[in-house]
């Protein structure tokens, strides 16, 4: 019979603001709580937003941070409700997602307790850093009291090879486990039907070339080349729709790029997408994700796109690459809106060899998150293990 554990997942964002590491944690928070006991989320309060999770999302009052909508700041030592609450939970282990508020507080009860902490490096902080503070000194300031909470933990985990990579370059020296994400797209029965829908609803004609873009709509993720590489697609008179999924703070810049560049009848922004079954039709209807961010360690929007058939162009040798060989079961293409627009013009001409690597993304790139959450629920009990060992807890 399988122990039954209580794990606490932190973070400093949660549904509605949706991103990567928000799909990691919600899906952790899930499958623990649904199999292995009861797993709690711990994030700061979003107003107006009313949790619905089939697990218990703790949340601690919280204030915008400033050029980073929709992401706020926690301030959980004003929240005396959650403090107190959090106190009474009888945590076995503990796993930060994010090294601020989050990551502290979730050390702080470790610590407190004298149960293990494990943290996963998810972002390439000092790009984030760069963008806010402007200067690379204090980015790198930064960066190194990112490094110094990693040393902190008793576990320090990430989701590539790449990002592993990205983590000892900002001089994190100890030991680093490599582990993986997963996406929880399942294919639903009425997916035709869905893509139907989806086409009347966008107008999207059956012969169309459908692109796709979803996630955060910030520079770090090299959006800019998206739209610079898609004005060259549309000087060579190739015809095609698409479609910016997500929000973020260079949105409206963004839209204003597209404008200016008079491409606003070919490219359309959705914005933010609750509704996953309107979600999953948009990646099955995509005849391309596009995705050039040298930014992203283990994009889950990947695997999402591989999951309905959908394969990704990503820029050669960055994290988001991990897995993919060129024209087998994803495409690559150099940094710059050059080679980006050749590579869409070449693949999009040869619709069967399309159709071929995706359906290899599918069987060789999707991984579903209740068989990875198997694995770390196994690995937290060998670290716990190691740890009442370690420290002589009975």
């Amino acid at each position: 019979m399988e122990k039954k554990l209580i794990t606490g997942q932190f973070n400093d964002a949660f549904t509605p603001v949706m991103d990567g590491v928000t799909n990691v944690v919600k899906n952790y928070a899930y499958w623990l709580d649904k199999k292995y006991g009861e797993s709690y989320v711990a994030t700061p309060a979003y107003p107006g937003y009313v949790d619905r999770e089939a697990f218990p999302v703790l949340r601690y009052y919280s204030i915008p941070l400033k050029k980073r909508e929709p992401y706020r700041i926690g301030l959980e030592l004003l929240d005396i409700n959650f403090r107190s609450t959090i106190k009474n939970i009888p945590f076995d282990i503990v796993h930060a997602h994010c090294p601020f508020t989050s990551g502290a507080i979730a050390l702080q009860i470790a610590r407190r307790k004298n149960i293990p902490i494990i943290a996963t490096f998810h972002s390439k902080f000092y790009d984030d850093f760069k963008q806010v503070l402007k200067i690379d000194a204090f980015a790198k300031i930064c960066t190194r009291l990112v490094i110094d909470f990693f040393n902190k933990v008793d576990q320090v985990w990430t989701v590539s090879k790449g990002a592993a990579e990205t983590l000892r370059e900002y001089g994190f020296k100890s030991k680093v486990e490599i582990i993986p994400n997963g996406s929880d797209f399942v294919v639903p029965e009425n997916m035709d039907r869905l893509i139907e829908q989806t086409e009347k609803k966008l107008d999207i004609r059956k012969d169309e070339l459908v692109l796709l873009f979803v996630g955060q709509h910030i520079w770090q993720k090299n959006i800019k080349l998206i739209v610079e590489a898609l004005k060259k697609v549309s000087e060579q008179n190739m015809p095609y729709r698409m479609f910016f999924v997500g929000d973020g703070y260079a949105q409206e810049d963004l839209k204003n790029y597209v404008n200016e560049l008079g491409l606003t009848e070919s490219i359309t922004f959705l914005g933010k997408i609750l509704d996953r079954d309107y979600l999953r039709s948009l990646f099955a209807r995509a005849d391309l994700f596009l995705f050039p961010s040298i930014y992203d360690n283990a994009p889950i929007v990947v695997q999402e796109a591989a999951a309905v058939g959908t394969p990704s162009l990503v820029i050669a040798k960055s994290n988001a690459a991990e897995g993919i060989v060129d024209n087998v079961n994803g495409f690559m293409s150099d940094n710059d809106s050059i080679s980006y627009s050749r590579r869409i013009i070449q693949i999009a001409k040869d619709r069967e060899a399309l159709e071929r690597v995706g359906e290899k993304a599918k069987t060789t790139i999707h991984r579903n998150w209740e068989n990875i959450v198997d694995e770390v629920y196994e690995r937290y009990l060998e670290i716990i293990q190691d740890y009442r060992q370690k420290h002589k807890i009975s």
